[in-house]
């Protein structure tokens, strides 16, 4: 099972937002990760915001991957029809710059609001 912690000293070859659930990294050894989250009934967790350059993240060792998340709403933002949400922060950088993706989850509080990292 892969953890974001696996980027930390790779060099990515790729990293690109595909739809608006789904985050590609592909490093200089061919291995593919991916941030995602399977949908299901009743929920959606999407990137909500991506803040720098994914761009940033290539060509250069991981320096920093880290996650943090959240039940309450960032400063300046506001979600009407709130039942229950996650927000999920994800912190990378390279010497380039620094780039960071925020996804946010919603459900009726039986259902994942979680993302997911995995080697595909």
């Amino acid at each position: 099972m892969a953890e974001l912690k696996d980027l930390i000293g790779k060099t990515l070859t790729k990293a690109e937002q595909v739809g608006d659930d789904e985050i590609v990294f592909i490093t200089s050894e061919g291995k593919r990760y991916k941030l995602y989250h399977s949908q299901d009934c009743c929920e959606s967790v999407t990137v909500e915001d991506i803040v720098g350059d994914l761009a940033d993240l290539v060509g250069e060792p991981i320096l920093v991957a880290e996650e943090a998340t959240s039940d309450k709403n960032p400063d300046g933002v506001t979600k009407e029809d709130q039942d229950r949400f996650t927000w999920t922060f994800y912190k990378f950088a390279t010497r380039k710059g620094y780039v960071d993706i925020r996804w946010y989850g919603e459900s009726n509080g039986y259902y994942s609001e979680s993302v997911d990292f995995e080697e595909a």
